[in-house]
């Protein structure tokens, strides 16, 4: 599933830390600076997008790095990630949004390539291989902190800056939408409709009319994250070992498919965090072994795939238009909107030589 990224920047490498520091020694490498923010000491994050953003940050410690994760930071909020004096140099983040918004996780990355526990807090010396520690790599962003007092700010496109718009106003919008109580424009201004909304939110919660921007943001996240586990589509790996998954669909608007997803052993993934209609759906994977790869047993419909993270269009003409036709297998329909599916060692085949 397609990511949005925002930062793109970083050095990677064998003994990465160490060259980096050098390449930042030789002004031969790209680091985001970080803006200095008077009055308040250690680095501190900002969050001026309309997502509640979880951050996890890196910080040197000799020739290793010290990951920690995972700091909420509401829409508007600054947060201290890590308190200070802070010595100057160079620092880590990567941040993602809040499961509970649909639509895919987005995430503000870079590409120096760090340890995490994706599944909840942790603080860690970086090890020299995730899988062993039970954690998956992700791509940090590399940051020049000048000391104390400095901060950085994630943002997106919009920025929510003209007069009546905030990122507040902005999330709260999100989120009402993500939690299925109404339908709005995200663009920071709440109208009448919106505000009318959140009143009868309020109302039919028992909650006070004097409830916070930040309250209503925390209870409206518990909200859209409860509705995301009642629909969608879960992808379940009950194999011994990692596959690759794809699924694809009847949309209004044609067949579609969509990959790929690292689905480690015994673990799941969220597909499609939406409601499904009663349609057929359909499931790609494969299983990388010593003797050759293994692939799903009886899927004869074919889709368009990519090498890389991809949704097409169609599943006509796949070679022509330069993608990889794959055959997929048919599921159960979905029920209540909800489909899981399960991968078991006895779906797939026997290994095939590459």
């Amino acid at each position: 599933m397609a990511q949005e990224r925002w930062f793109t920047t970083g050095s990677r490498g064998a003994s990465w830390l160490l060259r980096l520091l050098c390449l930042i020694g030789l002004g031969a490498a790209l680091v985001i600076p970080s803006s200095a923010q008077g009055g308040r000491e250690g680095w501190e994050l900002c969050n001026r997008t309309s997502y509640v953003i979880e951050a996890a940050t890196g910080r040197p410690d000799d020739e290793d790095v010290i990951v920690e994760g995972w700091a909420r930071i509401r829409p508007g909020q600054c947060e201290v990630a890590l308190p200070g004096p802070l010595k100057p140099g160079v620092y880590f983040v990567f941040a993602r949004s809040s499961k509970a918004h649909r639509g895919g996780q987005r995430d503000w990355s870079g590409q120096t390539p760090l340890c995490v526990d994706t599944n909840g807090s942790f603080a860690v010396e970086n090890p020299s291989s995730c899988q062993s520690m039970g954690m998956e790599p992700r791509g940090f962003s590399a940051v020049r902190v000048d000391g104390k007092g400095s901060s950085m700010t994630f943002k997106e496109t919009e920025l929510y800056d003209k007069s009546g718009q905030s990122p507040q106003n902005a999330g709260i919008q999100r989120l009402l939408n993500d939690a299925g109580i109404f339908q709005d424009v995200v663009d920071g201004y709440l109208g009448r409709e919106s505000r009318a909304a959140i009143n009868n939110f309020l109302a039919e919660n028992k909650l006070p009319p004097s409830t916070t921007q930040a309250e209503l943001i925390d209870t409206l996240e518990n909200m859209a994250n409860r509705r995301a586990r009642q629909v969608g589509m879960e992808l379940c790996n009950r194999t011994g070992n990692r596959i690759l998954a794809a699924m694809a669909r009847s949309r209004p608007d044609g067949l579609e498919s969509r990959g790929w997803w690292m689905i480690d052993a015994n673990l799941c993934v969220r597909a499609v965090d939406e409601s499904l209609i009663t349609a057929p759906h359909y499931v790609f994977a494969e299983m990388a072994t010593d003797a050759g790869i293994r692939r799903l047993k009886n899927a004869a419909t074919v889709f368009c795939t990519s090498r890389a993270q991809f949704a097409i269009l169609g599943n006509q003409t796949c070679e022509q238009r330069r993608y990889r036709p794959e055959k997929f297998i048919e599921t159960t329909p979905p029920e209540e909107g909800k489909l899981v599916y399960e991968f078991f060692e006895s779906a797939f085949g026997p290994p095939q030589a590459q």
